[in-house]
């Protein structure tokens, strides 16, 4: 299997494209905390600054991204691991032109892939045409391999917090293990649904003052979002409250996040169509022996 692995990544590394995709994954280890809002939201708004945005519904298993905008959708992933379409066939368009890249919903195997299968889902990545400028990786709840494995994959790791102590508990953990055995170093903090910019950092305060103390870990609050009535409001009419609600204080707050991370930069070396990504994805912990060594 490890041939499978060494094969697909010396492929990989031959691709002559020269385009730069910025990677965010936005996680949290609880689920709850708002994560799909914030990356739909932010992608919406960084597409309306002219932005080619792409969300992956890394919840594999458990998809929600088609059911909160209300889009009906044919083919996902799934069906691109079964060899049925490619990966282009199956993206679907969302609001100001984002594409999505919808997951299956009620499907346990999609969460336990296969070596086999994992090859698959890169191949199908690195064959992919749709040109793009940012991915953000909608990941699924909790601390689970996939979630890991798309975490420490992506350039920016943004983990959404909200100040209940069992969201703050599990996004420690997330932190924890991600530092401790993957090496990720850095951490973005979305302090969400709080009731003022104040409580959105003493909830950051309460989370680096585990972190300081017991991970090598740099931790920075990128957002407050706040507790607005809006945002509901709009999920329960499928649209997002950046475009529905634009000057609500929720969506200020997501428009403020989104022009931050605008201003992260760019990925150190070209990977077009998710080179790096794909690379990083399969590469083991750093405690373990690199695969790829020839």
């Amino acid at each position: 299997m490890n041939n499978l692995f060494q094969d697909q990544a010396s492929g990989l590394r031959l691709m002559q494209k020269t385009s730069r995709v910025q990677v965010i994954s936005v996680t949290g280890g609880k689920g709850g905390v708002g994560k799909t809002n914030i990356s739909l939201n932010m992608a919406s708004a960084m597409a309306a600054q002219g932005k080619r945005v792409m969300v992956l519904d890394a919840d594999l298993g458990l998809a929600n991204v088609d059911v909160l905008l209300g889009i009906r959708v044919t083919r996902n992933l799934s069906h691109v691991l079964r060899g049925e379409c490619s990966l282009d066939e199956v993206l679907v368009d969302g609001p100001q032109g984002i594409k999505i890249i919808p997951a299956t919903s009620g499907n346990q195997s999609m969460t336990e892939l296969s070596p086999l299968e994992h090859v698959s889902l890169i191949r199908a990545f690195s064959e992919m045409k749709t040109p793009i400028d940012i991915l953000l990786v909608d990941t699924a709840a909790g601390i689970s391999d996939m979630v890991l494995s798309f975490s420490r994959a992506a350039q920016e790791v943004l983990v959404v917090v909200c100040d209940e102590p069992t969201s703050i508990t599990d996004a420690y953990a997330l932190i924890k293990i991600l530092s401790r055995d993957y090496g990720v170093f850095r951490f973005k903090i979305v302090a969400n649904m709080v009731r003022s910019q104040r409580e959105g950092q003493e909830l950051f305060a309460k989370l680096t003052r585990v972190t300081d103390r017991f991970l090598d870990a740099a931790l920075e609050l990128v957002a407050c979002v706040p507790f607005d009535g809006n945002l509901r409001l709009a999920v329960r009419r499928q649209t997002l409250v950046v475009n529905q609600y634009p000057k609500s204080p929720s969506a200020m707050a997501i428009k403020m996040l989104a022009n931050k991370a605008l201003s992260w930069p760019a990925p150190e070396r070209a990977g077009g169509h998710l080179q790096f990504f794909i690379e990083n994805l399969l590469q083991p912990p750093v405690a373990e022996p690199d695969v790829w060594s020839e």
